[in-house]
């Protein structure tokens, strides 16, 4: 089986990383930054010039790629130049729609696609951690779980876009807790109290757990490098608002979630790391939460 994988940003690198390590498999991957293709070769993948190289040649195509026209283009092309039989796993978060018709196409071109987005950030990518939720044939996953399991735990949610829809759930209420610490941390902040004192006193109780311990340190450091961009996580909360129109129900707390991403995105933030969004309630308290030196 010839693998290729698409995308070696701050989540594919570490992630194709672990498929050439774990897999025993000759790994393809293409990125259009020369540092990541690099870093790529090292670990023992095998980099080429031109996607069509792994359209062509590859059985096994996975891909985590920003937008929806770089994904719809990279799907398409892979019908193109690909061949019946061929399985193409997209691990981008991609909206559910998008993905119905994109499976519509696989589908015609004797093809496979699976939704299979991912949640854990950057630490869990690279540990190999990651939550993995896939939808599509229920065959076609179980024949490409091991793959799956070289980046973390895959669960087979159901058909065609369930993948993509559980994934705006994830990332729905994790948006919520993600705004919900940087309110009460800067809340924190403007009564006075010490901010590494409150992680301390709070980190057992109901309000921890993995994302408190991943963010609330470097919401402490004031360390905005991001783990995972809020601009990626933006355009999944505009993914399940486009959805919940669709649904006709309302959703007053990804409301807010998109309100503080918004204004992160308009005063140039865009790219820092989620829990950045602790300025926006900086900028309305009128407090600084956190330090350099902590």
């Amino acid at each position: 089986m010839k693998i290729g994988f698409l995308g070696l940003g701050v989540m594919g690198l570490p992630m194709a990383k672990n498929v050439v390590k774990k897999s025993g498999a000759a790994v393809m991957g293409y990125d259009v930054a020369p540092t990541q293709v690099n870093a790529f070769r090292e670990s023992g993948g095998i980099p080429v010039d031109d996607p069509a190289e792994i359209y062509k040649s590859c059985d096994v195509i996975m891909q985590i790629l920003p937008t929806h026209p770089t994904i719809i283009h990279s799907v398409e092309q892979a019908i193109q130049y690909g061949k019946p039989g061929n399985i193409i796993i997209d691990l981008s978060s991609t909206a559910p729609d998008i993905i119905l018709e994109l499976y519509r196409k696989t589908k015609d071109a004797g093809m496979s696609l699976l939704d299979s987005p991912v949640s854990g950030g950057n630490p869990m990518a690279a540990a190999g951690t990651l939550a993995i939720m896939t939808g599509g044939d229920r065959e076609v996953f179980e024949k490409v779980q091991p793959l799956l399991a070289c980046m973390g735990s895959p669960i087979y949610t159901g058909g065609p876009a369930s993948g993509s829809v559980t994934k705006l759930v994830n990332n729905m209420v994790a948006g919520a807790y993600l705004v919900a610490m940087a309110e009460g941390y800067a809340f924190a902040a403007k009564a006075g109290i010490d901010l590494q004192t409150t992680f301390d006193a709070t980190r057992g109780g109901f309000a921890g757990g993995p994302l408190y311990e991943n963010k609330i340190p470097k919401l402490i450091r004031r360390d905005y490098e991001p783990g995972a961009r809020i601009a990626v996580h933006r355009k999944d909360i505009i993914n399940a608002k486009h959805y919940a129109h669709k649904l006709g129900v309302d959703t007053p707390m990804t409301d807010v979630v998109l309100m503080v991403m918004d204004w992160m995105n308009d005063n140039g933030h865009i790219d820092e790391d989620q829990i950045a969004m602790v300025k926006y309630y900086e900028d309305k308290m009128d407090i600084t939460a956190g330090s350099a030196e902590a």
